[in-house]
């Protein structure tokens, strides 16, 4: 049974009804209001977003000032230099102030390899530790360990980082090397020189972990780096996120000297969840938008100070989500440090003093000959370029020369062959052109592109090195060469002086053997190996073109002839016939005999009573080109291209001879089948019926 109700009950019933209708619109009116006028007060996605910038550089590589050349820079006119720190100084404050004034937080970041290269991270080894006390008075709250850090070895390496301050200096800039294993009785472990992880608490209440890693292909780069010795990747960065969220991190942010040109960051975004950002380092690459892997954003900002990277962040503490806000913003991921950052005088000030202490190594290891780092050395109609890969080059041909020429001059003894590899080779001679430098070539702009390493002098730079190999080594080491360059890249192609020859990059590597991975040098198999023809140069002074002054280099050739090259390259020539024994190269003095490797530095050449660098003779051999119209030394234009040094050519690989072989094999067989069956054919035409 059904309660009926009266009229008048279901009049006042509707009103109650609409009453209570209004009253819960009038409850989400107000509810709306106080959302828009709190965002943060009713925890919704947009309401709780944390703001952060994050500003990064990577790869300084010791570019302290405005270079591409360091001549080109003008005080107050508009000059095509980049980098320097006194510039990053004013773009970082001038971001940092904005962001101040909105009330967010900024955070800076290096990926690692800041020193390594430039002339003023000779003063390392000397005991000056520039580039991190730089960056202490910028702020910046952490950095990496790269490769080139390790250029002097670990020892050298603590000795900076006490210098800079450290262990106490942590609690500015933070260096990081979380898969470095360090002996405990090591000074970089006893002195707690390295960190982990830190952990930062940002104005905002944000909590940010971090922490930094070396990459596998920078690893083996590292020239120096024993006994220090380096976890794996993927196990490092699981772990340290694992532990940085225990700690209450809420975004976590990987310095990685890894690379994106390898894939190597995008493989630990892949394999290791929670990673934020990864400030990325050792490729060179300027990324002007992130790479996003997953939820992971990879920035990198390029090399030598040329950018500094920003990236605007917002993060929602209820939801863990963070999202980039350039483009909202309005603002690029990388920032040009170009003529129109104006220099703080702070930073500038403090470099004029190291500059000072530079000056006089560079006038104690020229004999005098340069008393700055900016002196003109020469002049130059062209670039001298360390282009195109995997090829000779016409700087390749101008440093090994003044390498094979300068040490004939400085010891009085014939030098047959010079030798270096792309690696050492930092990039290409850009005379000045700017109208106050025209064509000029300062000390900096020349040293920095084959500066790298150390002599057991003490002091920055490898020292040349003269040996002695037979003929028949000359041309196994051409093999190796062509063997190097196949299968490991344009870093360790070679590049030659006194000597021409003729291979056959496909000759090098028969196949890869599957399962193991590994390549099949030709030479295990065929004795010819990639080399096809190979002479050198009789002639006096740089070697040029003229084909009566060649004379072969024959294989079985035993004499001996005088071979140039540095420290760390001559560290490998063992190892070649301990690989592939076919191809042994023994170091010899200027008897005959065999050096063993821990008597190499008896080999070192030495001039004026100190060890001749690789960067002392390539200035010095600049400096000794003919004058030119303003009286100024002029590099001749036999350097603006190359000089049919090393020639590629082409030939039948030998990968093929054997399908050639089985091709004529399985044709003679079907030949000589078709021709039995008619034979039998026509003896049964000839039976008699």
């Amino acid at each position: 049974m059904f309660l009926r109700l009266s009229s008048a009950e279901q009049k006042n019933g509707k009103s109650a009804l609409q009453a209570l209708l209004n009253s819960a619109i009038i409850i989400i009116l107000v509810i709306t209001l106080l959302l828009t006028a709190n965002p943060r007060g009713f925890g919704t996605a947009a309401a709780e977003e944390l703001f952060l910038t994050i500003l990064h550089t990577n790869d300084e590589h010791g570019a302290v000032i405005p270079h591409s050349p360091t001549v080109d820079f003008h005080p107050t006119k508009e000059n095509p230099t980049r980098g320097g720190y006194a510039r990053l100084a004013t773009a970082v404050k001038q971001i940092r102030a904005e962001k101040t004034a909105a009330g967010e937080p900024v955070l800076l970041f290096s990926g690692g390899d800041y020193i390594g290269g430039s002339p003023y991270s000779w003063l390392i080894p000397r005991g000056y530790a520039l580039e991190l006390k730089i960056k202490q008075l910028l702020g910046y709250n952490a950095v990496t360990v790269g490769n080139h850090e390790y250029d002097y070895g670990p020892a050298i390496l603590a000795g900076y980082l006490l210098e800079a301050g450290y262990p106490e200096a942590h609690q500015v800039t933070a260096v990081l090397a979380s898969n470095a294993i360090v002996p405990d009785d090591h000074r970089l472990a006893v002195k707690d020189l390295f960190r982990d992880s830190v952990l930062l608490t940002l104005d905002n209440g944000l909590k940010v972990g971090v922490f930094g890693i070396i990459g596998e292909r920078a690893v083996s780069y590292t020239t120096a780096n024993e006994p220090v010795t380096f976890a794996g990747q993927q196990e490092t960065a699981s772990r340290l996120v694992e532990e940085l969220r225990a700690q209450g991190a809420q975004v976590i942010i990987m310095l990685s000297h890894s690379g994106v040109e390898y894939g190597e960051d995008q493989q630990l975004a892949m394999s290791v969840p929670g990673i934020d950002v990864i400030i990325s380092g050792h490729c060179h690459t300027a990324l002007h938008a992130p790479i996003i892997e997953g939820s992971t954003y990879i920035v990198q900002a390029g090399e030598l100070l040329n950018y500094v990277g920003r990236l605007d962040l917002a993060y929602n503490p209820e939801t863990g989500e963070l999202r980039v806000r350039n483009e909202e913003n309005g603002v690029p991921y990388l920032v040009p440090l170009d003529y129109r950052i104006p220099r703080d005088p702070e930073i500038d000030a403090l470099i004029d003093e190291y500059t000072v202490h530079l000056n006089e190594l560079i006038y104690e290891k020229t004999g005098g000959r340069f008393t700055s780092v900016l002196d003109t050395v020469a002049i130059a109609a062209f670039d001298v370029p360390n282009t195109p890969r995997l090829q000779e080059t016409p700087l390749g041909n101008f440093i090994t020369d003044a390498m094979r020429l300068v040490t004939e001059e400085k010891t009085g003894r014939n030098v047959d062959f010079a030798l270096q590899a792309n690696g050492s080779i930092r990039g290409s001679i850009n005379p000045g052109t700017m109208p106050h430098a025209f064509g000029q070539i300062s000390v900096y702009d020349l040293a920095e592109l084959i500066g790298l390493g150390i002599g057991p002098d003490g002091d920055a730079g490898y020292p040349i090195v003269a040996i002695y190999l037979t003929g028949e080594e000359m041309r196994r080491l051409l093999e190796v060469a062509a063997l190097l360059a196949e299968m490991l890249g344009d870093t360790y192609f070679l590049q030659f002086s006194g000597l021409r020859y003729d291979y056959n990059p496909n000759n090098a590597v028969l196949f890869t053997i599957p399962v193991i991975d590994q390549p099949l040098p030709s030479t295990m198999i065929f004795p010819g190996g990639a080399v096809i023809n190979a002479e050198r140069y009789t002639g006096e002074g740089r070697q040029g073109d003229d084909d009566s002054l060649y004379v072969p280099l024959e294989r079985g050739d035993q004499e001996l002839y005088c071979l140039v090259t540095d420290t760390y390259i001559l560290s490998f020539l063992p190892m070649v016939g301990e690989m592939l024994p076919q191809l042994e190269l023994i170091p010899k003095d200027s008897a005959g005999n065999p050096v063993p490797s821990d008597q190499f530095d008896r080999l070192i050449v030495h001039a004026n009573g100190q060890e001749l660098k690789v960067w002392a003779a390539v200035l010095e051999y600049a400096a000794s080109q003919p004058p030119g119209l303003s009286t100024l030394p002029e590099i001749d234009q036999y350097y603006a291209t190359t000089a049919g040094r090393i020639n590629q050519v082409w030939s039948i690989p030998y990968v093929t001879w054997p399908i050639l072989i089985l091709f004529v094999i399985v044709a003679l067989i079907v030949f000589l089948v078709i021709r039995r069956r008619r034979r039998k054919k026509q003896q049964h035409k000839n039976l008699p019926v």
